[in-house]
């Protein structure tokens, strides 16, 4: 049976705040994601504006996205391990401030070269946001039924940034200017950044980590395995994307994804030869309830990017739609993201288990729909918009409880680090679909009519349909419900498997220790 933590180190009970405080800072943090979601998903609507202004082909217009994703996936587990050491809040508010000044100089450049520069800088920018926007919002609601609501709004913000930026940047594009989609991101950034420094709690952040003399807190840090999985990311992403451009055959492509592979396996022998407190991923986080399983989901759910990706092309580029009238129809999506949201208290009533799986049915059920029935205009109401209601509520349902999910199981200790290696493999996942999906398409479409069929999108979305198929056997098999039942881990060393109680009723020890039961 453990001990109790000394008070200073007890990382789960921070000072009580008051509601409207709390609700405050909510917002503040929630604004983080909605930030970095619009950042990219504003700019599709961009990009043919941008390819015509700066004289760009259509590979470099990829990488205004591809920059992007590649910065903020490679320095996540930076910016996560940053938090768990150094207080969060500094983290946020640099990354908060540093996303505004950048997308305010990038919203001022006209040449290609420079706006890709300023699209990786803002991808390290985003990254410092959302580790440690996940860690405060798991030390300032540390109730669990507290801390679902909060998560799930969370997760629901990035959904309602995919779509509105869709929208917002069609607005900006078609009455204004690109230059706004910029610009919009720096208003929201720097009075974010502003109001953090004087609403957020310094001593929120406080934890057993960050409460060590300055001088032992780097050796902490695994600069060696940080930097090494940091490049092995940069290097296998940069791989991916540039294979659906330049072919995959290509020996620069090839030879990038085994160095980056072999980096990968290097790092996780590296992590073995390390103390658990020194590890940049401590080795016992593999071994929390459910958290293995959990990440394959999350790196297996493309399902939004994929749907937003292949119809934003169809509708422009084969019916001929304006950029406008794509993004009015992709307003489904937000509006069912949106009022999904609000379902993270069936947490408590149900297993997340089953409501994960539940929204892995539903995303079935739409992307049939999708396979049969996208290619035709007059497809948009029988088909494209019950495809987009019913797909939105599963992919939030899997979101939010999936988070809900891995979260419970890890110490808030270490809620910074989970954020960034869960947020690494949606982003991971998303690129390496998209890719997989791209060549299925481009194959199809080479014996089957071309482009302005819909043959090789037809067979994209059945390859999606056996991805979410495998996710659901992953969760159905692999899932441990009896994890639900047990407390938080209030430490480290002490994996959810380790701890042994009765279901039914703690000892008097555990309930002075251990968190309220979810």
């Amino acid at each position: 049976m453990s001990s109790p933590l000394p008070p200073s180190l007890d990382d789960d009970k921070p000072k009580k705040l008051p509601l409207s405080r709390k609700l405050v800072l909510l917002v503040i943090l929630c604004l983080s994601q909605f930030m970095d979601t619009f950042s990219t998903s504003a700019l599709l609507s961009a990009i043919p504006k941008l390819q015509t202004s700066m004289g760009m082909n259509e590979a470099q217009s990829t990488w205004v996205i591809s920059a992007f994703r590649l910065t903020f996936s490679s320095f996540l587990l930076i910016s996560g391990r940053l938090s768990d050491v150094y207080n969060p809040k500094t983290v946020f508010i640099g990354g908060a401030s540093s996303l505004g000044i950048l997308s305010l100089c990038a919203g001022f450049v006209d040449n290609t070269i420079p706006i890709l520069v300023f699209r990786a800088m803002t991808g390290i920018a985003s990254a410092m946001t959302i580790p440690s926007a996940i860690k405060l919002l798991v030390k300032i609601f540390p109730d669990p039924l507290e801390q679902a609501r909060a998560m799930g709004f969370f997760s629901s913000c990035g959904a309602i940034a995919n779509i509105s930026g869709v929208v917002v940047g069609a607005m900006f594009v078609q009455w204004v200017s690109y230059h706004w989609v910029f610009w919009f991101v720096t208003c929201v950034a720097l009075p974010v950044a502003l109001v953090g420094v004087f609403i957020i709690p310094s001593q929120i952040g406080e934890t057993a980590d960050s409460l060590e003399p300055k001088k032992a807190k780097w050796k902490t840090l695994d600069l060696v395995g940080i930097v090494i999985l940091t490049v092995a990311f940069i290097l296998f992403i940069f791989a991916i994307t540039s294979g659906s451009t330049v072919g995959w055959k290509s020996p620069m492509v090839l030879v990038l994804l085994i160095v980056s592979i072999l980096m990968m396996v290097g790092f996780f022998y590296w992590e073995t030869l390390l103390p658990a407190n020194e590890a940049a991923i401590p080795p016992q986080t593999w071994f929390y309830s459910n958290f293995s399983v959990l990440l394959v989901v999350g790196f297996l759910c493309f399902w939004w990017n994929a749907v937003m990706f292949t119809f934003s092309i169809l509708w422009q580029n084969v019916f001929g739609w304006s950029v406008m009238s794509s993004a009015v129809h992709m307003i489904p999506i937000g509006i069912i993201a949106f009022a999904t949201s609000f379902t993270s208290p069936l947490s408590r009533i149900f297993s997340p288990k089953w409501i994960i799986l539940t929204g892995l049915s539903l995303c079935m059920v739409a992307t049939v729909l999708l396979a049969l029935g996208g290619g035709k205009p007059e497809n948009y109401w029988p088909y494209v918009f019950p495809a987009f209601s019913i797909g939105s509520v599963g992919v939030m349902l899997l979101f939010t409880h999936s988070n809900i999910a891995i979260y419970r199981s890890v110490p808030s200790s270490k809620a910074g680090t989970v954020g960034a290696i869960y947020s690494s493999a949606l982003q991971l996942g998303s690129g390496i679909g998209l890719a997989a999906m791209s060549a299925i398409e481009t194959s199809v479409e080479a014996t089957h009519g071309g482009s302005h069929e819909y043959a090789g999108r037809a067979a994209t979305f059945w390859f999606l349909l056996g991805v979410v198929a495998l996710q659901f056997i992953s969760l159905l098999v692999f899932y441990d419900r009896s994890a639900d039942h047990k407390p938080q881990p209030t430490h480290d060393s002490l994996p959810t498997q380790q701890i042994t109680h009765s279901d039914e009723k703690l000892d008097e020890e555990n309930v002075t220790t251990l968190p309220e039961l979810s």
